[in-house]
């Protein structure tokens, strides 16, 4: 990690205007106490008749007054710029938190995978929250600290022109205050890091149990649960409350350390009144006045040393949470250059300078969607910013003026149309065994490929790491010939789109669900023939409010078939050349999940049936085996419920297709010169019965293709 106040000064330079005129106000409202005291001097010399000034003592009271109701000017205004540095900074942070989080592949932040770490949803909030907290607060408070200092130095200065010896004795209790500090140092983190992750397992546990409640209900688990939590809560609390006694304790020694420091000097002083003393009685008051300017920076110095190892420990935690520090990940835009540093490798994929033929069609990383509107911190031979600290715009209202306008997103220009999809070499493992190993197919236009196996062999990993959402660790992708350097930016619609295992659907309305930011672009016909598509009309008749239906929480008003055709709807209406299916019709009835794939493709060619012409099965022959018993397919009927099932030795290339029992009541979802491309994870026959191509995985590795 780099050094913290390399880290500071990084946030410090994001909203440098503000952050000045927030330190010359607090200048003001550190500073202008310090008027006070030579007021009060001048007042006690009146008063004793040794003043330099000829002036009654209502003249020094009155500008006492003035100068108190100038302080209060100071700090009404100091509070305005203070809160919203504060909501800059804590914004900033969390902004890029997340920015960091959504470039990681979807499918390790969705289980918790990121960075070595799992951290559920819930459990991540805590780093949103108090991580991001600490580090507003010690930002925030460098400018107090600043002014502090100024006015000590300043009266350290005043002190020596009174009396040096006395003044000496002030960096005693300095020395001091920086030992216990740097001794402190080690447990200060230790201490924080442990009461941070005992809130990370609370806040998790919680975020769990709200979205388990009916399987917590099922399982009669009630009191076990919150037997857990309790335990949980119970030891956050022990860690908390050590954490906080032991940062009292260091903040109460450091105030200790000063004040008998300040008694100490103070005896001196005492020896130096009367007659026989060097000092007048409005020289002691002016001593001991600015004394305290200089006692109270030593005790903010002490504290605000600890709150600063304790935001390194903020830092470290979401720093460890997005991957630790990649350096070249962040702030590459600004120089044009994208998913490389140095001309190295990308991704596993040659970089231009390695492949002119191929070069790669979509960046490793998406730019962000509005463009910067300032310059990068560090030119294109530096390193560049830390994550964290990026300072990428927020457009948030400022103080004075009016609100920013967003830039417009700027879009993509209509993709390629899908000719070839090769995959070669396809490899993923994970670190405690399972995965995929040396995957190689292609996909042709209109095609239906159905990835098939036992539980266990790898089928979902196959489309994770295909689409990006698990970084391959080896092997190629190809788009019409072009290599994919970033799949999960690639691979979206209306290139590809992609329905997992289990939708995740938001606890909104089901037309809000269905068109996800596509608002009026999609018109009534046409989300009509999406949801007809994905035989979802009659349940749609069913619904109180129709299309207005709120789903609840993670549609959990909606039955798991219900789900999984909602989420074909929403893949429909984005009209994606490739549509990636994960077990779709696991929760469909066989008679369902026949009229889904019919209405996917109405009367177009699929699966090796073309206008009424089933290919080559009419003759007798499939995939070159003729009158012969294809791996368990017998004149149209497989035997055994399950693809485990299915002989391995000869398993067919093209398994026999069938024609519809039924004819299409309404449109297909795609029109009939750009048949859909499907890649399709089943074991139900009447899929595999219609597909073009089946690859059947085993422990990870392709058997048959």
């Amino acid at each position: 990690m780099p050094p913290i106040h390399h880290l500071l000064w990084q946030l410090i330079r994001y909203a440098q205007r503000l952050y000045w005129v927030d330190t010359l106000l607090w200048l003001f409202i550190l500073g202008l106490p310090a008027v006070p005291g030579l007021i009060i001097r001048e007042f006690f010399d009146t008063l004793t008749g040794e003043s330099r000034f000829d002036s009654s003592p209502w003249v020094w009271i009155g500008l006492l007054l003035a100068v108190g109701l100038a302080r209060v000017v100071a700090i009404f205004v100091g509070r305005i710029t203070k809160t919203q540095h504060r909501f800059l900074i804590s914004g900033l942070v969390r902004h890029n938190l997340l920015y960091e989080l959504l470039k990681r592949p979807g499918a390790e932040l969705a289980t918790g995978g990121v960075g070595q770490h799992n951290a559920s949803p819930g459990e991540i909030l805590s780093y949103f929250r108090d991580d991001a907290a600490q580090i507003e607060d010690v930002v925030v408070g460098t400018n107090e600290i600043f002014g502090a200092g100024v006015f000590a130095m300043g009266s350290v200065a005043l002190l020596l022109i009174v009396n040096p010896t006395m003044t000496l004795l002030v960096f005693l209790p300095l020395c001091a205050i920086a030992l216990l500090a740097h001794q402190a140092e080690h447990r200060l983190k230790r201490y924080r890091r442990a009461s941070r992750q005992a809130t990370q397992r609370v806040t998790g546990l919680i975020g769990e149990l709200f979205t388990a409640v009916q399987a917590v209900k099922v399982a009669g688990a009630e009191a076990q649960m919150l037997a857990e939590l309790r335990e949980r809560c119970d030891r956050r609390r022990d860690l908390m409350v050590r954490d906080q006694v032991f940062t009292a304790i260091l903040n109460s020694a450091f105030e200790n350390v000063v004040s008998l420091g300040t008694g100490l000097i103070l005896l001196v002083a005492a020896q130096s009144l009367g007659a026989q003393g060097s000092l007048t009685v409005g020289d002691f008051a002016l001593f001991v006045y600015y004394l305290s300017f200089v006692t109270y920076f030593l005790a903010f110095l002490g504290g605000f040393m600890a709150v600063t190892k304790q935001s390194e420990v903020s830092f470290e935690r979401m720093g460890g949470l997005v991957g630790e520090w990649e350096g070249g990940r962040v702030g590459e835009w600004e120089s044009g250059r994208v998913g490389e540093w140095e001309g190295e490798s990308v991704d596993g994929a040659t970089t231009a300078e390695g492949d002119q033929s191929h070069p790669p069609i979509h960046p490793s990383t998406r730019p962000p969607a509005y463009p910067p509107t300032h310059l990068p911190i560090h030119p294109f031979t530096h390193p560049p910013a830390y994550p964290l600290t990026h300072p990428h715009p927020l457009y948030l209202k400022p103080l004075l003026g009016p609100e920013p306008t967003l830039p417009a997103i700027a879009s993509d220009s209509p993709p390629a149309p899908l000719h070839e999809l090769r995959v070669e070499g396809l490899t993923y493992r994970y670190a405690g065994g399972g995965g995929i190993s040396d995957i190689s197919f292609t996909l042709t236009p209109g095609s239906l490929t159905v990835i098939t196996g036992q539980v266990g062999a790898g089928k979902t990993t196959l489309l994770r790491v295909l689409l990006g959402l698990l970084p391959r660790q080896a092997g190629a992708l190809y788009w019409n010939g072009q290599p994919i350097a970033d799949p999960a930016n690639f691979l979206v619609p209306p290139r590809a789109a992609y329905t997992p295992q289990i939708p995740q659907l938001f606890s909104a309305s089901l037309r809000d669900n269905l068109l996800l930011g596509l608002g009026d672009t999609v018109g009534p016909e046409q989300l009509e023939r999406a949801i007809a598509a994905a035989v979802f009309d009659q349940d749609l008749a069913t619904l109180p409010e129709g299309l207005d239906t709120r789903v609840g929480t993670r549609g959990f008003r909606l039955s798991g078939g219900q789900k999984q055709r909602a989420a074909a709807a929403r893949m429909l209406l984005r009209q994606p050349a490739l549509l990636v299916f994960d077990d779709l019709s696991s929760a469909l009835d066989v008679e369902t999940e026949q009229r889904l794939w019919e209405g996917l493709f109405g009367g177009g060619r699929v699966g090796g049936w073309e206008g009424g012409r089933v290919g080559e099965w009419e003759s007798g022959r499939v995939g070159g085996w003729e009158g012969r018993r294809v791996g368990g397919w017998e004149s149209g009927r497989v035997e055994g419920a399950k693809t485990a099932e299915i002989e391995k030795s000869h398993p067919p290339i093209h398994p026999p297709t069938r024609l519809p029992t039924n004819p299409p009541t309404h449109q297909p979802a795609y029109p009939p010169t750009h048949p859909p491309t499907c890649l399709v994870v089943s074991h139900r026959p009447a899929v595999l019965q219609r597909a073009d191509q089946v690859l059947y995985l085993d422990n990870g590795q392709l058997h048959v293709q």
